[in-house]
Parts: C-alpha cells; sequence; structure tokens
C-alpha cells in the first residue's frame, strides 16, 4: 500500500463503520474534555474559589483551635492564624518554654485571645498525660484541631539499618498521637454538630519513600485514615481534611531557604486556611477528603496525577535519598573532625 492509499484509510473506515467511527470520536472528545475540565477545576479551586468559612467551626464565637506540635514552625503559625481568625488557641507540644513563649507573643498580639499551653511527649505513650490531655480537651467547645504534630527519621536510612527507636517514636508521633487526640475531640464535635480537624500530611504519603520507609508508612496511613473518617462523621457537619504537603521551611524538612516550591510558614497556613473543603490539587488523584492547597503543591500533585509513572516517582525518590544520605553523613564526619 502507497502513500496515497493510505491517506485515504480514515476516509474509508468513516463510510464503511460509521458507528465505529462515531464512537471513537466521541471517546475522544470525552476523555479532551475531561481533561479540560479537570485542569480548569484544580485551577479554580487553587486561584479562585474561597474555601469554608472559619466562623463556621467557631472562629469569633469563643470557639477553641487545638494545635499539636505548636512550638515551632507550621503549628506555630496555625497557632497565630488561628488567633488571627477568632479562636481561642490551646497550644500542645513538649517543650513547655517554647509554648509559653509562643502563648505569650499571642495574646500580645492578639489581646481579645485566650491561650492555653498543655506540655506532652507523645513519643512516650504516657496513659496518664494522654488522660490528663482528654480532661482538658472535653473541657472546652473546640472548633479546630490542627494534628501537626510530627517525626521523621534523622537521615534517610535503609529499613534495615533504621535504629529501633527512631521507628517506634516515628509510629508514637505520627500515627498513635493522631488517633488519641482525635478521638478525645471527636464527641465534642459530634454533639455540637460542627468541627474541623486538619492531618498535616505529605508527599511521602501518596509517593512511597525509599531510605524513609516508616514515616513514608505513617503518611500513608494518615491519608487513609482521613478519607474514611470524613466519611463517617460528613452527616455530623464536621470536615476532616488531609492536608497534602510538599516541601516547607520547618526544622523538619531541615530546609532554611523558602523557594516556589518550599515556601514560609505563613504563606503555607494561609493557603490551607483560605481552602478548607476545596481538593485543589488532589481533586483527581483518588483520595477523598485529601486537599494540596498551596499553589506549587497543587499543580506539582495534579501534574503526577496526569502523567501517572509511581515507579519513576519511587525511583527518583530513592536516589534522591542516596544523595542526601551521602551529604549527611559528610557533614557528620566534619563535625566529628572539628571535636
Amino acid at each position: 500500500m502507497d502513500l496515497e492509499q493510505l491517506k485515504d484509510v480514515p476516509l474509508a473506515l468513516v463510510r464503511e463503520r460509521p458507528y465505529l467511527s462515531a464512537f471513537l470520536l466521541a471517546l475522544g472528545a470525552l476523555s479532551v474534555s475531561r481533561l479540560v475540565y479537570e485542569t480548569l477545576s484544580v485551577l479554580l479551586q487553587t486561584f479562585v474559589i474561597p474555601g469554608k468559612n472559619l466562623k463556621q467551626f467557631g472562629a469569633k464565637n469563643g470557639s477553641w483551635a487545638v494545635v499539636t506540635g505548636a512550638s515551632d514552625g507550621i503549628g506555630k503559625e496555625f497557632a497565630f492564624q488561628l488567633a488571627k481568625a477568632g479562636f481561642n488557641v490551646l497550644l500542645v507540644a513538649r517543650n513547655k518554654t517554647l509554648l509559653e513563649t509562643t502563648a505569650s507573643d499571642i495574646t500580645k498580639k492578639y489581646p481579645g485571645v485566650s491561650t492555653e499551653t498543655h506540655s506532652i511527649d507523645f513519643s512516650k505513650n504516657d496513659e496518664a498525660a494522654y488522660q490528663d490531655l482528654t480532661s482538658i480537651l472535653n473541657s472546652r467547645d473546640i472548633g479546630v484541631l490542627v494534628n501537626n504534630v510530627g517525626k521523621s527519621h534523622a537521615m534517610p536510612t535503609y529499613f534495615i539499618d533504621t535504629p529501633q527507636d527512631e521507628m517506634t517514636d516515628i509510629v508514637a508521633i505520627n500515627v498513635n498521637a493522631t488517633l488519641r487526640v482525635t478521638y478525645a475531640v471527636l464527641p465534642g464535635m459530634v454533639e455540637r454538630k460542627r468541627g474541623l480537624i486538619l492531618n498535616i500530611g505529605s508527599f511521602a504519603g501518596s509517593v512511597p519513600s525509599p531510605m524513609l520507609a516508616t514515616y513514608t508508612g505513617t503518611k500513608g496511613f494518615l491519608s487513609t485514615f482521613s478519607s474514611a473518617l470524613a466519611e463517617e462523621v460528613r452527616a455530623h457537619n464536621i470536615t476532616v481534611e488531609h492536608v497534602n504537603t510538599y516541601f516547607v521551611v520547618s526544622k523538619l524538612s531541615k530546609i532554611r531557604k523558602p523557594s516556589a516550591l518550599t515556601p514560609l510558614p505563613g504563606p503555607y497556613v494561609r493557603s490551607v486556611l483560605s481552602r478548607i473543603g476545596l481538593a485543589c490539587g488532589a481533586g483527581y488523584s483518588g483520595r477523598p477528603a485529601t486537599s494540596t492547597p498551596y499553589w506549587s503543591h497543587a499543580l506539582l500533585d495534579y501534574a503526577m496525577t496526569l502523567i501517572g509513572l509511581p515507579g519513576l516517582y519511587i525511583s527518583y525518590t530513592h536516589s534522591l535519598h542516596k544523595s542526601i544520605r551521602r551529604r549527611a553523613l559528610k557533614k557528620q564526619d566534619r563535625e566529628a573532625k572539628r571535636q
């Protein structure tokens, strides 16, 4: 068959198989329309459409916001911005001195806001300590819970070489603390028929991260737990949201300089609180109750969903973590020689 004959094949197909041709044309049009719709939805949710108003969760009405891991970084910023929105704030973390300093700073900046602190080491799994915290939580009208406390590995390490106490701490802090604090807060939210629970997650929950196996496993748990719980409490007017996060400047990420993909805590938290109830970049990732609100994280999440190829992301992450580990070990050697 020569080139001229090949050109006539589509036309011949249309004449001989009109129904098949119409079906293929409709299928192609549907695929293109869906892509356009999904892309527009992501862009509108990320840049234009506002999220739920925090007043529906009790802002400026005497309600409290509870923030775990509130002594630094993202948690501290959530405490400040929720106070600005009109919530009284209960700050929960391990370091009592830092908590009290943060609470004092909030009171000075927002005089009409009440602040309280509670020191607890979530890595200990101390039943008496959890009971003390539960008593405090049960005595408050809590409108918002931010499960922010978290721990990662000291450096990327293969699972077989990971210290057992490090694994135990990561699971206790990232999983058990979220379960216990949510379990303590949720009955009051159900009774009042309102509430917002933000579980601060990570891209590591959707892209398995070699050399951070325990950490990535706990973040995967957070995603599926949030999806299940969100459906359970939807009828009670409670919003549960797994906040999918790429890098943010913080001690946890060990990143000090901001960039387009790595914002400071302030802009990041503003994006979260202004997009409550919107999936943004996670809208078509197959993860219900997940939101990727920060604009560059949203675009990255959506692009990764469109492209697919999860094995490629895992392989890239493995290479990245091997490089990070080499640099970390070299830094350890330099510091050891100085001593």
